[in-house]
C-alpha cells in the first residue's frame, strides 16, 4: 500500500507502482499487488499543481504487507509542529504489527513522528538531515547512504533513491535475477555505487577534470584478478593520491571497499544462478580462496555463502526453494551494507 498524502510529490509517489509492478514471475504473473491510497479515499493535491484520485482509502494500510510513505513538503512542517495530525496518526495506527514500513525521502518525517524510527538507523534527503536530526535526536540518522534497511523499517534518501530502495526490496524478496530484470525494464541500474555523499553540493570540478568511471568499468571486467591501487590509478592516468581522492568523491567509498563490494555482489549472483562450488566462485571473484570469500560474505552480508545460496538459489523452475524462503530473513545485514 502506498499512502498518498496531501501535497505528495508525484515522482516519488509513482516509484513503488512502477518498480513493484514490473516484478513478474517466469509465467508473467505479478509478484506484487500495489494499491495507492489516501487518508480518506478522496482526491489529494500534489506538489506539482494538480490533483490525483486514488482508488483506495486508509483501510488498505491494514491489508498490506508493506506500507510505503512517499514524501510531501508538508511533512516537515507537521513534524516541526510536533504533531502528525490526528487523521494521519490514526491511519498509521492501522498498520499491522510486523508489516514492513518504508519511507521515501521526507516520508521519514512521518515515520519518525510516529515513533517508528526511535533508536533505529534511518536516512532521509541530505538537504534535510540537520533539520531532521534536530527534531528527532533519538533516530540514528545516516545521511551518507542511499537507503537503510533496518529489518521491518526501511528509509531512503531523496527522489531516485526511492528507486534504489524498491529494487532492493525486490531483490530481497525474490533474488537479484528478478531485480535485475525489473531494473532493465525500467532502464535504471540494479544498484548504484556509493551513497548520498556523491550528490551533496560541492564546488563544481574543472571541465577538464578526469573521471574514475572508465576505470571502474574496466575493473568490473577484471574482478577475478588481484587488482592493486597502483594498477587502478595507472589505468586512470592519475597519481594514487589524486585517484583515491577523486574515487571517493565520485563513488562515495574507497577503491578497496568498492572492489570488495563489487566482488561480493558478483559472488552473490553466482551463488544464486550457478552450482559452482564456493572455492570456484572465490576464484572467479578475485577472493582467491573459499575462506576469504566466507570472511567477506560474513562481514558484508552477515551470513555464509552456503546460507546465502540456501536463501536465494533458484531451482530448475526458477522458484525459490522452501528452505530459501525460510532463510531469506537472515540476509538483512547484507541489505544494510548494500545501502552503503
Amino acid at each position: 500500500a502506498v499512502l498518498a498524502l496531501d501535497g505528495v510529490i508525484p515522482f516519488e509517489l509513482g516509484i513503488p507502482s512502477r518498480i513493484f509492478g514490473c516484478a513478474v514471475a517466469e509465467d508473467g504473473s505479478p509478484l506484487y499487488e500495489v494499491r495507492v491510497c489516501t487518508l480518506d479515499g478522496g482526491p489529494v493535491r500534489t506538489a506539482d499543481g494538480y490533483t490525483i484520485v486514488a482508488e483506495h482509502g486508509a483501510a488498505e494500510l491494514a491489508w498490506a504487507d508493506t506500507v510505503v510513505v512517499p514524501p510531501t513538503h508538508e511533512l516537515r512542517t507537521l513534524a516541526e509542529e510536533g504533531s502528525l495530525g490526528a487523521v494521519l496518526a490514526e491511519a498509521l495506527g492501522r498498520v499491522r504489527p510486523g508489516t514492513r514500513v518504508v519511507s521515501i525521502c521526507t516520508g521519514a518525517y512521518a515515520l519518525a513522528a510516529a515513533g517508528l524510527l526511535d533508536g533505529r538507523r534511518a536516512t532521509t534527503h541530505w538537504w534535510e538531515a540537520a533539520h531532521f536530526q534536530s527534531l528527532f535526536p533519538q533516530v540514528l540518522l545516516d545521511e551518507d547512504v542511499l537507503f537503510v534497511d533496518d529489518d521491518d523499517v526501511l528509509t531512503s534518501a531523496g527522489a531516485a533513491a526511492g528507486v534504489d530502495l524498491c529494487l532492493h526490496l525486490v531483490r530481497k524478496d525474490h533474488g537479484s535475477a528478478t531485480a535485475n530484470k525489473v531494473a532493465r525494464s525500467c532502464v535504471v541500474p540494479p544498484w548504484r555505487d556509493g551513497g548520498q555523499a556523491q550528490y551533496i553540493e560541492r564546488p563544481v570540478p574543472e571541465p577538464t577534470a578526469t573521471t574514475t568511471a572508465p576505470t571502474r568499468a574496466w575493473a568490473l571486467e577484471r574482478l577475478d584478478r588481484p587488482l592493486t591501487l597502483n594498477e587502478l590509478a595507472g589505468h586512470a592516468r592519475m597519481s594514487v593520491r589524486t585517484f583515491t581522492r577523486r574515487f571517493r568523491d565520485e563513488a562515495g567509498t574507497t577503491p578497496g571497499q568498492w572492489l570488495t563490494a563489487q566482488r561480493v555482489e558478483l559472488a552473490k549472483t553466482l551463488l544464486e544462478t550457478s552450482d559452482l562450488t564456493v572455492d570456484h566462485i572465490a576464484d572467479r571473484t578475485g577472493f582467491g580462496s573459499g575462506n576469504s570469500l566466507r570472511q567477506h560474505m560474513r562481514s558484508l552480508v552477515g551470513i555464509s555463502p552456503a546460507a546465502y545460496r540456501r536463501a536465494f538459489h533458484r531451482t530448475a523452475d526458477t522458484t525459490l526453494t522452501a528452505s530459501g524462503l525460510a532463510a531469506a530473513g537472515a540476509t538483512r545485514a547484507a541489505d544494510r551494507e548494500y545501502a552503503r
